[in-house]
């Protein structure tokens, strides 16, 4: 198996060199691809360096400025499939997705066509966050089964692994969500199409280093394009590529 990691990044840069180093410590032949945004504060040179370092296990791709979350996974995947990537993890910078998780993912992968790295399953949790923020969490999962039927309990969980074939069978050209609410509409995409998607279970800790992306408008993108879900897919059979 070729695992590739994708990391969107944007000023990452307390983060990003000991996340990559502590990944490829694990020996498990794991490919990473930095997606970086611009970042002002040097990402970019430091995932460049990385890459020139560690050369054939690191990869970057830099674009124009901060265009969103949603995107940089679409860019991240094609890139990935393009080098011949058997499955791709979604995976962020700031130690809020464990790497120690990573040898459990690529077990269930064998398994499984889509791994969700999940807080809201026996045995996940998470750590460092205050009551509003469990609640927004909580919340934001909930109002996405509610409104589109998902049995996954931690939609919005962006640490996850694709297959190949998963990836190749959707067209993204009509994911339209550019932040967070990227995670739902996938996590409903491969759920209609009839993919095995399996919940492993995590414990989420807030990051340390670095400044959280979340912002009112990312919500408020995510409230609004989840209640349409099921509308904007209603052409979409299970078994059915897009």
């Amino acid at each position: 198996m070729k695992p590739f990691i994708v990391m969107p990044t944007y000023n990452e840069k307390e983060n990003l060199e000991r996340i990559v180093r502590e990944i490829l410590a694990l020996d498990l032949g794991i490919s990473m691809l930095v997606v970086d945004d611009g970042s002002p504060d040097g990402t970019g040179d430091i995932a460049d360096r990385l890459a020139s370092e560690l050369d054939g296990q690191v990869f970057v791709e830099h674009r124009e400025g901060k265009q969103g979350l949603g995107t940089a996974y679409r860019h991240g995947f094609k890139v990935a499939l393009g080098m011949g990537a058997d499955c791709v993890f979604e995976m962020d910078a700031d130690f809020s997705h464990n790497p120690e998780y990573l040898p459990g993912f690529l077990e269930a992968i064998e398994k499984h066509d889509v791994v969700i790295g999940s807080r809201y399953v026996p045995g996940g949790g998470t750590e460092n966050w205050g009551p509003l923020r469990k609640v927004i969490s909580r919340g934001g999962s909930l109002y996405a089964r509610l409104f589109t039927g998902l049995k996954v309990k931690d939609a919005t969980s962006g640490f996850r692994c694709y297959r190949r074939n998963v990836l190749e069978a959707i067209d993204f050209s009509r994911i339209s969500a550019s932040g967070y609410s990227f995670q739902v509409e996938m996590a409903y995409v491969c759920t209609i199409m009839g993919f095995d998607v399996f919940e492993l279970p995590i414990v989420f800790v807030d990051r340390v280093e670095g400044t959280s992306k979340m912002s009112k408008s990312i919500v408020f993108e995510a409230m609004g394009l989840v209640a349409g879900l099921r509308r904007k897919y209603r052409d979409l059979n299970r078994n059915q590529k897009l």
